[in-house]
């Protein structure tokens, strides 16, 4: 599976989402840079087919197919649009994606879900107060409990705190199973993930400028002598 954004743009003047080419396929995992509050989530809901672009378009595999990039891609963890609530005990969080998975929903279930993959103990702690790594872990494999469910799109994982390290060897154990990853990031995670060198990240939708501080303005050349003041 191979998911391309060709020249898309969102908003009048591309405010909500500047002109972006981006990405990403099977078997591999790359991030890509949205800053500000909404343009995350907006590039998450167009790269998994959840929402249109004004300008541009986004194939699977060389073809326009919205219908069938929303079967295929799940949207994991976008603010505002598929995050769960912070006070949503993480057992809830579990029964809620079971039942859309179409299998066993109970409290129960959930529990013996989380002890098989051994976070048994955060069964009653909110999904707001749970390690970002294990967040990551317990949404993205909740995600493709889906049937047909072949790519994700990861938003914002940096947002609650730590290290990148933890979530993105997380996202790249998904790409080896044979999914198609895209993890959408701010910019100092991607500038960490940049030089982090055994991580081997690489950016799907181009190269991360530097963040520098603004340059001292110069001082003012001195006035040439004889010149009144």
């Amino acid at each position: 599976m191979r998911i391309t954004l060709h020249d898309v743009r969102k908003g009048r003047g591309g405010q909500a989402l500047p002109l972006t080419n981006l990405e990403f396929h099977t078997g591999a995992v790359r991030f890509a840079l949205a800053e500000t509050e909404q343009r995350p989530t907006i590039l998450g809901l167009i790269a998994s087919g959840r929402m249109h672009p004004d300008a541009g378009r986004v194939t699977l595999d060389g073809a326009e197919n919205a219908r069938a990039l929303r079967r295929r891609c799940a949207l994991v963890d976008a603010p505002d649009a598929s995050d769960p609530h912070a006070d949503i005990s993480v057992a809830g969080v579990v029964g809620e994606e079971l039942m859309f998975a179409g299998v066993g929903a109970t409290p129960l279930h959930a529990r013996r879900w989380l002890a098989q993959l051994g976070f048994s103990e955060l069964a009653s702690v909110p999904i707001g107060s749970v390690d970002p790594a294990a967040r990551v872990r317990i949404m993205c494999e909740l995600a493709v409990l889906r049937e047909g469910v072949e790519g994700i799109v990861l938003v914002s994982p940096d947002r609650h705190g730590g290290s990148p390290d933890g979530w993105w060897r997380i996202s790249g154990e998904f790409a080896d199973r044979g999914y198609a990853m895209l993890v959408i990031v701010g910019g100092s995670a991607a500038v960490a993930l940049e030089r982090m060198q055994e991580f081997d990240a690489i950016n799907a939708s181009g190269p991360v400028e530097p963040l520098v501080l603004d340059a001292p303005a110069a001082e003012p050349a001195p006035a040439p002598e004889g010149t009144a003041s």
